[in-house]
């Protein structure tokens, strides 16, 4: 079932999937952030430094996620959770689904602030309803465990279900583990959520 450990497995793939997802959208529109990447790429941490943190202090919200990456993992500066937290609440403040994902995780293994189950869920589910396919799955095991919300396997099914058709590592093995210990009338229901799920919180942000 999905534990506790799935919400801090997802925590590295989803900075630096989401940085790379950043990286594709600026490639090619010139400006620092793109300049910042390619030093993060070299190991350049000083270079993306300097050229992420003006675009943040001038509220990029891109560049709020990226400097909050930096704090967050020990790039290029001292690891602080605390000023992770700050510039991804920032972004995510702002609308930004990479960061709400992030502020989320970090609410719900009590790094940067106090756990918060139930602030982790609130953000986890702004960035879910963007289409953010790690939320998703973040989302889902909240709903598995009854963490910051009820306990509702019908809603992590669903959840795992979209976050898996998205290519999520492991959603679907959640999913189908979750499936077991539900009613037949139970899946079908946690089905027809799915599909919803996916006309409303997928299928508007596909390009």
């Amino acid at each position: 079932m999905a534990s506790r450990r799935s919400l801090q497995v997802r925590w590295s793939n989803t900075l630096m999937t989401a940085l790379v997802v950043l990286a594709l959208f600026h490639a090619g529109c010139g400006g620092d952030f793109q300049a910042g990447w390619e030093a993060l790429e070299r190991g350049d941490f000083e270079t993306a430094l300097r050229e992420w943190r003006p675009l943040a202090e001038q509220g990029d919200p891109k560049a709020q996620y990226a400097l909050g990456f930096m704090y967050a993992n020990g790039e290029g500066v001292p690891k602080n959770d605390a000023e992770a937290v700050k510039w991804f609440r920032k972004a995510a403040e702002q609308g930004d689904p990479n960061a709400q994902d992030a502020l989320g995780l970090m609410y719900a293994n009590g790094e940067g602030v106090p756990k918060n189950d139930v602030e982790a869920a609130k953000w986890l589910r702004k960035a879910a309803e963007q289409g953010d396919p790690e939320a998703q799955y973040n989302l889902g095991a909240m709903y598995a465990n009854g963490r910051g919300v009820p306990k509702n396997d019908v809603e992590a099914y669903a959840w795992f279900s979209i976050a898996a058709a998205q290519g999520v590592t492991s959603a679907a093995e959640v999913r189908d583990i979750t499936a077991e210990r539900m009613t037949y009338e139970a899946r079908n229901h946690a089905q027809r959520l799915a599909q919803q799920y996916w006309e409303k919180y997928v299928l508007p942000f596909q390009n």
